[in-house]
């Protein structure tokens, strides 16, 4: 155990592997100077990041700040910044921030940050919260000089703001967001932390299956004589329904549908976000593929299809837009072909392509909690 030397401040970021230890390391880099430029008075930090599950088993803040409480008094440490990426609630709103003046500790779930300049505002949002529990306290009683640790910065699309603490909570202050905007920026902040292009290559079977069906469907005569009869609005219509299919069959087939075992508001709310969470995942992953089959069903055509066989059977000169309405039709008759290949995946796999490492240890922890057949 490290103690701190005289005019040194030992910081911690205690960070939930995966994701929120990737942001913590990143951030501990610039962290120390940029502390003591903004600290003044020739102030030194010393930070560090120790990445563990501290999150496991409870999604419960009060609970949490205590497990934070007793780990930085195990240890020592002088100011704890504890960052996950589990979307946490507190009182019927979306919690952000938690700060313990007294015991100077800081809990932030970073879903609230949203999906865009995230490692900028979780940045700022640690800095801020470290040298507000840093700095010198108003009274002997230990009354904290209350500086909003969040600020203007994250609070744009949705206002960050003061919420209710339990009078026998660990923290003193708290931040959180609400409403329809603070639900979308939490939900756009789980996606974020799902990593969605990682679906693409997790289905190996599926993308197999969908570039066979490709392959065929793009030689066929029948699809030719579709490309010429089929307007804009039902090509849009065609592609929206293949992904919306495949995205519900990886849903129900890799089983990643969340039913709560439990009636309370929470415990809906966290179904609720979770259940389209992995919609808005599996969806944006199946999409990316979409994409890659389109390109990939592109340079298939131009390379196999002979434009004067291709006028002879329809009747139609073989332009760029022909090749450019072949090659998307192909790629929805190609990801309804995955849809099928998909089946063939595991579940493991599928859930391994979806979710964080932190979202499926979260997942298979509960399920071994729950029992067999107990649902989520």
């Amino acid at each position: 155990m490290r103690v701190s030397s005289e005019g040194v401040t030992e910081v911690v970021l205690l960070a939930d592997p995966d994701a929120p230890t990737e942001i913590a390391q990143r951030i501990a880099r610039a962290l120390p100077g940029r502390l003591a430029d903004k600290a003044g008075r020739r102030r030194r930090f010393d930070v560090r990041v120790v990445s563990e599950p501290f999150t496991s088993g409870t999604e419960d803040p009060p609970t949490l700040m205590r497990r934070i409480r007793d780990r930085k008094k195990s240890e020592n440490w002088d100011v704890v910044v504890a960052l996950t990426d589990l979307p946490l609630h507190s009182h019927r709103r979306k919690l952000v921030v938690d700060l313990s003046h007294e015991h100077r500790l800081a809990l932030l779930s970073l879903p609230p940050l949203g999906g865009l300049r995230l490692q900028r505002k979780a940045r700022r949002a640690v800095e801020a919260a470290v040298l507000d529990l840093a700095g010198p306290r108003a009274d002997g009683a230990g009354e904290p000089s209350r500086r909003e640790p969040l600020g203007p910065s994250i609070g744009r699309v949705a206002p960050v703001y003061p919420g209710p603490v339990g009078e026998e909570e660990t923290a003193d202050l708290r931040y959180v967001v609400s409403g329809p905007r603070g639900y979308l920026r939490v939900l756009v902040g789980m996606v974020r932390a799902n990593r969605p292009w990682r679906l693409v290559p997790g289905l190996s079977k599926a993308l197999a299956a969908a570039l066979a069906t490709g392959a065929i469907a793009t030689v066929n005569s029948t699809v030719w004589n579709l490309v010429e009869a089929l307007s804009v609005l039902r090509l849009v219509i065609a592609m929206v329904g293949s992904v919306a299919l495949m995205t519900g069959w990886l849903i129900v087939d890799g089983k990643l549908w969340r039913r709560s075992a439990q009636d309370s508001w929470e415990a809906r709310q966290r179904a609720r976000l979770y259940n389209a969470s992995t919609v808005m995942t599996v969806g944006i992953g199946v999409l990316v593929c979409y994409g890659g089959l389109v390109v990939i069903n592109l340079m298939w055509a131009l390379f196999i299809i002979n434009d004067r066989v291709f006028a002879s059977l329809t009747r139609t000169p073989l332009h760029a837009a022909e090749y450019a309405t072949l090659s998307w039709l192909v790629a929805s008759v190609a990801t309804v072909g995955g849809a099928l290949g998909s089946s063939l995946e595991s579940d493991e796999a599928i859930r391994a392509a979806a979710y964080s490492k932190r979202e499926q240890e979260r997942r298979q922890m509960l399920e071994d909690d729950q029992g067999p057949g107990t649902g989520e």
